[in-house]
């Protein structure tokens, strides 16, 4: 395929370089033929355009044509990119996809085809592509970066930030592309690349977990808060997978196993109790099956490398070998449990209340001080609650809110901080909930439970070809393509949710409450659990990829010849990273919206989640499994004794797994949260207090009616108007329409007064 396939671009390349190799030209060179392809961006001619754009492509690419393996093409690709941005490619292309998402004949046209096919998004794409590209290769930091890069990577993440186009961020374009193709209005543009380059936007202009935790712990910092317990980050990536309790199907089928006098080989179902500990693994006790036990780890993907792609998410490294041990030591019990308990402020006042009506008979409201007349076992119980308090910074901004929506007059304006969360924020919130809803729309249309329907949005629009295929083979690499396709909008739209959600509660917990109260009223709890009511291990173990041809294998390597044995067998991976990446991330956005919310975990009983939990449980991933738990600790309280009875490894997995509230009865159901009343006040009050918090900051006319009225008749008279440039024609015109022929009431006039 090498050298073949791209003779055309080749010559597009060639033009103006005098048949010279592109990595032979000198810097200067380079910059020079750069600004002639920015001038010929520029012509009106679309099809020239467009193949201006596919040599800037080629570019940004890596000149693949040049390079003799991956790395190299990689290494030139990083290369060409910062000198595409020093030039002002990204600036040029921006305007350029503005003019398509305004191409109102494309839209039309698009909207009339029975069938949209990639022909109809050549354009977007190719522009798309290279945002991408020039997003991602800026935004991945190197160890060889030079000292010009870094500052690059600076300057062109403040202007990614900043109103680019038309007064909003980046991403608010791209959010804008995301709503009009699901209200059917643009149904060829291409959305797993609008997705893809609007996750990475967010992720570079906002930062990722681990700048976000930074962030955290300043923010802890400059509000006088004491530092966090732990980092959650270290502490999730040394934990360890537990074996998922085994179902009633799989008991039968390993005792016949047994019987015919051979083991059972499958590593994620095992039987081992969950209560037992061992020293190299606590969720084992035989120690004649270590050496077994290390190999079903070792044929684990889940427990492998980290996919280059989604180190955004913490996937846990590979567990460290075991420590030799005297033959004889069987059992050691662990240091500790992974997380420090905490504990509010409201549990201590609850306590106390508890403690005061029942020892003294009455009580001292929101007092945590005062303990004369308690005894002395009451004295050390608020000791170990005080030490470990925990007082959050959503804490903190709920009770500053308080204070300004009550003296609004005193506190002043508040300052608020132009932090790019809030510049995004601040831009969706006029249609945050169509963003909420587009976003939802497309992840229902990729989930692999979806059924298609006619009244669906199409979102195949980008990967399906002119001519359907008429060969099994061409029709087998269909099918790869569309459920590939399907899977990186799903793994998209997660991460972007998530990402959101995070940065929208650090920058203020309102801010993420009102998203969250969009999506839980968009069914997002639903759709989720919609999401994991479905094979789940076959999902994360599917094989949807052709590796010869990734990129840029397929342009580097040779290209052997495709069969339907070879599409079959997929890659050599066990396990789907970019699978196992959505999981998770939609599984920490349903903790984000059920967390300390009664009537959301409501829901999640309701629609009967515990056994589909359960069964998300096989996954031997500890960072899944520790999502999943959470989950399900928050609703047992209202499973019934009966289900807390016969899942009574699950519930060892969750007191071994789960952090612990000190005064939180989740393992026996006797709170009083736990009374299933008066859900909709809840929602109601939490919706009336966004409300007041979007109008006080967000809503420039709420303070009307604190300004003072002029009275003075000259200086209200004497103030310039501004009129529109063609008043003074039609001036004589509107005096008599608007003056003169209205008869004045003046006896009404002075009776109203």
């Amino acid at each position: 395929m090498k050298g073949r396939g791209w003779q055309k671009k080749k010559r597009g390349m060639g033009e103006g370089m005098n048949d010279r190799r592109w990595r032979e030209l000198g810097v200067e060179e380079q910059r020079a033929y750069i600004m002639r392809l920015l001038d010929a961006l520029e012509v009106t001619d679309r099809d020239k355009r467009l193949k201006v754009a596919r040599a800037i492509l080629y570019l940004a690419q890596g000149v693949f044509d040049e390079c003799d393996t991956e790395m190299d093409t990689l290494h030139c690709s990083r290369h060409n990119i910062f000198l595409l941005y020093e030039m002002g490619v990204f600036t040029a292309l921006l305007e350029l996809l503005s003019m398509e998402i305004e191409n109102n004949q494309a839209c039309s046209s698009a909207v009339r085809k029975p069938a949209i096919s990639l022909a109809d998004s050549t354009e977007l794409r190719v522009l798309l592509s290279i945002m991408y590209l020039m997003v991602e290769a800026i935004r991945v930091e190197m160890e060889d970066d030079k000292p010009e890069w870094k500052s690059s990577r600076e300057t062109f993440k403040t202007e990614l930030a900043s109103p680019l186009c038309n007064g909003e961020p980046f991403a608010l374009l791209l959010f804008t592309m995301v709503t009009k193709f699901c209200s059917m209005n643009a149904p060829h543009f291409p959305m797993k690349k609008v997705l893809l380059l609007l996750w990475k936007t967010v992720l570079f202009t906002l930062g990722g977990f681990e700048e976000l935790q930074q962030m955290k712990v300043a923010a802890r910092e400059r509000i006088s808060l004491p530092p966090l317990p732990e980092d959650s980050i270290k502490v999730v990536r040394s934990m360890r997978a537990a074996s998922p309790p085994a179902s009633a199907m799989e008991l039968i089928e390993q005792q016949q196993q047994q019987k015919r006098g051979r083991r059972s080989r499958r590593p994620l179902v095992k039987q081992d109790s969950l209560d037992t500990y061992n020293e190299r693994d606590p969720f084992k006790n035989d120690d004649s099956r270590d050496e077994e036990e290390d190999a079903d780890d070792a044929d684990n993907g889940l427990e492998g490398e980290v996919d280059p792609l989604d180190r955004d998410v913490i996937i846990q490294p590979p567990p460290p070998p075991a420590p030799l041990r005297p033959p004889t030591e069987r059992v050691c019990f662990p240091k500790g449990l992974p997380w420090a308990p905490k504990v509010r402020e409201k549990d201590i006042e609850h306590f106390l209340e508890t403690s005061r009506n029942k020892f003294i008979g009455f009580t001292l409201g929101n007092d945590i001080e005062t303990l004369v007349g308690l005894p002395r076992p009451i004295h050390e119980s608020v000791k170990t609650l005080k030490q470990h308090k925990y007082v959050s910074i959503a804490e903190v901004q709920i009770k500053k809110e308080e204070e300004l929506q009550q003296c609004p007059l005193t506190l002043g304006e508040e300052e608020v901080e132009e932090t790019p969360a809030e510049v995004v924020y601040v831009g969706m919130l006029p249609n945050l909930s169509q963003y909420v809803i587009a976003l939802l729309k497309l992840l229902l249309a990729a989930a692999p439970t979806s059924k298609a329907k006619t009244d669906s949005i199409n979102i195949l629009a980008d990967v399906l070809p002119e001519e359907m295929p008429v060969t099994v083979l061409q029709s087998m690499k269909l099918g790869i393509d569309v459920n590939r396709h399907k899977e990186i909008i799903v793994k998209a739209i997660s991460a972007l949710l998530l990402l959101l959600l995070k940065h929208f509660k650090l920058n203020h917990i309102y801010q993420f409450e009102y998203v969250s109260q969009h999506l839980v009223f968009a069914n997002c709890i639903p759709l989720i659990l919609k999401f994991f009511n479905q094979n789940i291990m076959s999902y994360i173990s599917s094989k949807n990829s052709i590796c010869v041809l990734d990129f840029p294998h397929c342009v580097v390597h040779e290209m052997p010849e495709l069969t339907a044995e070879s599409l079959e067998a997929g890659d050599s991976n066990q396990f789907c990273w970019r699978n196992l990446f959505s999981c998770i991330n939609l599984l920490r956005i349903l903790n984000k919206l059920t967390k300390w919310k009664h009537s959301r975990t409501m829901m999640l009983v309701v629609f009967k989640s515990a056994p589909i939990l359960k069964r998300a449980l096989k996954v031997k991933q500890a960072m899944m499994q520790l999502y999943v738990l959470k989950l399900l600790k928050i609703q047992t309280k209202y499973l019934g004794r009966q289900w807390r009875k016969s899942n009574m490894k699950t519930m060892s997995a969750i007191y071994q797994k789960v952090r612990h509230r000190l005064n939180d009865d989740w393992a026996y159901g006797n709170d009083i949260d736990a009374r299933p009343w008066d859900f909709q006040a809840e929602e109601c009050a939490l919706r009336e207090s966004i409300e007041k918090f979007n109008a006080r900051r967000y809503d420039k006319n709420q303070n009307s009616e604190f300004v003072p009225v002029d009275n003075c008749l000259q200086s209200v008279l004497g103030q310039r108007v501004d009129l529109p440039e063609d008043f003074h024609y039609s001036y004589e015109m509107w005096l008599e329409r608007e003056v003169f022929s209205q008869p004045i009431q003046w006896e009404g006039l002075l009776q109203a007064q």
